[in-house]
């Protein structure tokens, strides 16, 4: 029988997890706890509870939890699924409303911090760099979303089966969009809230986290969308050097010298740029023949 879970990573969060394990009780069928080597009593407190609890033996990264949150929703053959930080921040009474989507056709839920003019308790530098991360999923193949790195979602069946995600940090949010993207899923964003004054609270630093998920996404883009990592910035290279190369030749026919060291840079702007955009376009074909072939793997 096909059934609803919460499913939520957890590292060290004996101090939250009991609240919220009992929030979402009230709304699911089961409750989930993937614990990614908690130290703390947090796997005791969850079990006690009657939560479903899968171990981690060592500490192994917010993606490898997450991925095991939906190999377990597979194994327990959940139709939806809704993924919720285990340290508070999200609210468990606001999961009907992330719920109620999939009953229309959605994939796919994000709980949004920002949707209908919502976020004024985020703090600037916060909204800030979400917006980068924002874009930059969007750019490397994601879903064009207001809240890319929201932790609280609800998937449907088809997200559950198609979803796995290969990296281990928190970079997963992410490569959920870019996937939900490569399989077309429906979504749709609802309001949530998400608290910030929460002392123990097990967020990793944002000026730390940041960097480190934009340069994952980064390097997303080199393999899913090469035509922009490489075709596109080797054009502007290859264009400079074709106009500067049109604006030498134009000083030389009027009885101008041409001077070494801006020739030389115009002939390796031409050949450097011409080389990335053939590679873009080479790895851009070998991309989409990998997925092609992922694709009917999996069907």
């Amino acid at each position: 029988m096909a059934i609803t879970i919460a499913a939520m990573p957890a590292y060290n969060e004996a101090h939250a997890i009991a609240d919220v394990i009992k929030g979402c009780k009230k709304y699911v069928d089961r409750v989930v706890v993937v614990d990614d080597g908690s130290t703390d009593n947090t796997v005791d407190i969850a079990e006690s509870l009657g939560a479903y609890v899968v171990r981690h033996e060592t500490n192994k990264g917010y993606g490898a939890a997450l991925k095991n949150c939906f190999e377990t929703a597979r194994k327990l053959d959940a139709n939806a699924m809704v993924i919720i930080d285990s340290d508070g921040q999200h609210d468990p009474s606001e999961i009907p409303k992330l719920l109620e989507p999939l009953k229309n056709g959605f994939d796919l839920v994000i709980g949004s911090r920002f949707v209908n003019g919502n976020g004024k308790n985020v703090p600037i530098y916060r909204k800030f760099g979400m917006k980068v991360l924002d874009i930059a999923t969007y750019i490397a193949g994601g879903l064009n979303v207001t809240d890319s790195q929201s932790g609280f979602r609800a998937y449907g069946k088809k997200a559950i089966e198609n979803i796995n995600l290969n990296g281990t940090d928190m970079s997963a949010g992410s490569e959920i969009l870019i996937q939900a993207k490569d399989y077309k899923l429906k979504f749709t964003e609802v309001e949530i809230h998400c608290r910030y004054d929460l002392e123990d609270c097990s967020s990793e630093n944002p000026f730390i986290h940041g960097p480190k998920v934009l340069f994952r996404i980064l390097k997303d883009m080199e393999y899913r969308r090469p035509l922009y990592y490489f075709s596109v910035p080797g054009l502007i290279m290859a264009s400079t050097g074709f106009l500067m190369g049109l604006r030498f030749l134009q000083n030389y026919i009027l009885g101008g010298s041409l001077r070494f060291g801006p020739t030389l840079l115009m002939v390796m702007l031409t050949i450097i740029g011409a080389f990335m955009v053939f590679t873009g376009i080479i790895l851009h074909a070998i991309s989409r023949m990998i997925f092609l072939n992922e694709h009917i793997r999996k069907q």
